[in-house]
């Protein structure tokens, strides 16, 4: 019986690929796993990481080219980590698959429910499932409470909702040349926003409440109606409203925002027959129930990407039948991003706000219209047309609209 730890390799060295870096050391000190190779186009910029990781007394070799980096370590690798830019994730996965790997790929796997589709279909000759980094589903509270959800104990599930707001700034919309884009100079379509990048890890946490039907089920939108705003100098929207209709039937409610100041705010609110939970992800989550109890569950302490990694080894291992989230359970949150697109239709630019000097922006009264609309689904101005799943395929019509639009405002 082959009794070695899986042998890894971690496409990236800048950015989140770091992260992952110290979460693979952490778990080859335990014993878990290897790191046998890494790759970057520069990896020159990063000595002082490479040193931190004590990439030569482990033996890592390093490559400029993931593709080379495959070829060399052919028959090697049990599985990569793919924590690169969103537009490199499908082409990655093809090779890692390709090569016989497991894939540990970085949320979102893609914004394109087309692409989507090819990805799943070329998953199935993966060795076991590819784990998409959504990183909170596997937190050992929300598993017991979603538990305790789809076995009926809170009552019928009635709606969902989530507010977040991040504030960013210039330093956020200037590390990288995709940031803040909606179309890349390659002409690729790139919709990093709140909602496709920043804050989606709530966002396809609300879609795994009101997945009621089973622990591994996530409730598809079938109509979205949805406003894109910004106040930023970019491409893209930086404050998300938005309102779907699900296949479980329960309607969810998002507000989201980088157009903000002070400390972050996130909050996940699922109203039942018999009580209401608020998950305040790394924080706490309350139970309050009709009857006046209320249950307080203070949250451990979770590394995501640890946690994620030793469960995708878990799946090489036997050991589990499934990664926390898979390439298939990414449809809903795919499907529900790109309505809320073809729902807005353009991005409206906020007149009120301040900037400071880091380039942070407040927008005057924008948290008080965002607690208003998850309390009550009121919009400020005209209601945005609803968009169902009948229109996604006008996803890349209606967003190089926008960009052309952005342009114009630009020059202008």
């Amino acid at each position: 019986m082959d009794t070695r730890v899986p042998r890894v390799a971690i496409i990236g060295m800048g950015g989140y690929a770091a992260r992952h870096h110290d979460a693979v050391l952490t778990l080859e000190k335990a014993g878990e796993c290897r790191l046998v190779c890494a790759c970057d186009p520069a990896p020159e910029r990063f000595e002082a990481q490479v040193a931190a990781w004590r990439f030569n007394a482990r033996a890592v070799a390093v490559y400029r080219d993931y593709r080379e980096m495959f070829r060399r370590h052919a028959g090697e690798l049990d599985a990569v980590v793919i924590p690169t830019p969103i537009p490199l994730h499908a082409e990655m996965h093809r090779a890692a698959v390709e090569a016989g790997l497991a894939v540990y790929l970085e949320k979102p796997p893609t914004l394109a429910p087309a692409e989507l589709e090819e990805m799943i279909a070329v998953d199935r000759d993966a060795p076991v499932p590819t784990l998409v980094g959504f990183n909170f589903i596997a937190e050992p509270t929300r598993q017991a409470l979603k538990r305790r959800l789809v076995a009926g104990e809170f009552g019928v599930f009635r709606s969902a909702s989530l507010i977040g707001f991040w504030g960013r700034g210039a330093k956020y919309y200037g590390r990288a040349g995709w940031a803040g884009r909606l179309v890349g100079d390659d002409h690729r379509l790139l919709l990093d926003s709140c909602l496709g990048n920043g804050l989606s890890h709530h966002v396809h946490n609300l879609l795994h409440w009101a997945g009621v039907g089973a622990m591994e089920s996530w409730a598809s939108p079938l109509a979205v109606r949805s406003r894109l705003s910004r106040a930023h100098p970019i491409e893209g929207p930086d404050t998300v409203f938005l309102s779907a209709r699900t296949d479980s039937g329960a309607v969810l409610r998002i507000a989201l925002s980088h157009a903000c100041r002070g400390p972050e705010m996130h909050r996940e609110i699922v109203v039942c027959e018999r009580a209401e939970i608020e998950y305040v992800t790394k924080r706490e989550a309350r139970i309050l129930w009709r009857d006046g109890r209320v249950e307080t569950h203070v949250l451990d302490p979770f590394d995501a990407q640890v946690e994620n990694m030793r469960a995708l080894l878990g799946c090489l291992g036997g050991r589990r039948r499934r990664p926390p989230t898979t390439l298939e359970d990414c449809r809903p949150f795919v499907t529900l991003h790109a309505l809320a697109y073809v729902s807005a239709g353009r991005i409206e630019e906020f007149a009120g706000f301040d900037t400071d000097a880091d380039g942070y922006v407040e927008v005057a009264g924008l948290l008080d219209e965002a607690k208003q609309f998850i309390a009550e689904g009121t919009w400020s101005g005209a209601e945005p047309r609803e968009a169902n799943t009948g229109e996604l395929d006008q996803l890349d019509l209606v967003v190089r609209r926008m960009a052309r639009g952005a342009f114009a405002l630009a020059r202008g």
